[in-house]
């Protein structure tokens, strides 16, 4: 089954803006209303770190960044930013950073006091750049919400540049490898993960799934055969797989 998934460009645009000027501030969200159908300020800052805070869990189209704050500036701001999905504006009123401005990522600058041709300008490399650009992150969060809303027991593996979901029981088991991990599915497939087992294991329903071993993870579904004399579990496809010691209690007790 295949899922089409369509991203509207058309929508109006998110705006973030920070600067420890309030008149600053107060400026540019007057001139942004100047395009009201295209843009919305979702949220101000005069403190850089409370910005960082709001950024990390909210999903937006625009940065406007001012440069010159006494307690962080605008670059060391960007410097500390775990993602940058959005387009980034740097604010200022110095010329001289506008070459450091375009070297940090930014797609723009915009001099103050703020110009509306400038502005206008702005906002169409933002929109052509949102265009462009529909980040891996941004759309990995859209697939994600998308799956969970489709399917809670879906199986969302990320791998080779690529989302892959999966049932439940297309996996039959998990083995480690130091920091990778090896997906052994159905019809002799596998995929091979660059994640440790506890990684992994976060990402299986336990309901289906259990931690046998340190180096495995079966599906408690394909489970054909347990040999209590010897201390290991055969899967439907004939794996002979170890039940640890430490485990072998909780294990018992999921079946």
């Amino acid at each position: 089954m295949y899922a089409l998934f369509l991203l509207n460009m058309n929508t109006m645009l998110k705006a973030v803006i920070i600067d420890d000027e309030p008149k600053a501030i107060q400026g540019l969200s007057w001139e942004l209303s100047n395009f009201s159908n295209e843009i919305e300020v979702i949220a101000t800052f005069t403190e850089p770190e409370k910005a960082l805070h709001y950024i990390k869990d909210t999903d937006f189209d625009c940065l406007f960044l001012d440069v010159e704050m006494p307690t962080m500036d605008g670059f060391q701001f960007l410097g500390k930013l775990d993602k940058k999905d959005f387009a980034i504006v740097i604010t200022t009123a110095y010329n001289e950073y506008a070459i450091k401005a375009l070297k940090k990522e930014a797609i723009d600058y915009l001099l103050k006091p703020i110009d509306t041709d400038d502005l206008k300008e702005t906002i169409a490399k933002i929109k052509k750049y949102n265009s462009r650009m529909v980040s891996t992150d941004k759309f990995e969060r859209i697939l994600l919400n998308f799956n969970n809303k489709l399917n809670h027991k879906r199986i969302t593996i990320n791998t080779d540049g690529k989302l892959v979901f999966l049932e439940p029981n297309d996996i039959l088991y998990v083995e480690s490898d130091g920091n990778y991990s090896t997906l052994y599915l159905l019809e002799n497939k596998k995929i091979v993960l660059t994640k440790k087992l506890k990684e992994v294991s976060s990402l299986l329903p336990s309901d289906y799934f259990f931690r046998i071993h340190n180096s495995y993870i079966i599906n408690l579904n394909k489970i054909k055969e347990f040999i209590k004399t010897d201390g290991y579990v055969v899967l439907e496809n004939g794996k002979k797989i170890p039940v640890s010691r430490q485990r072998k209690s909780d294990f018992l007790g999921k079946l």
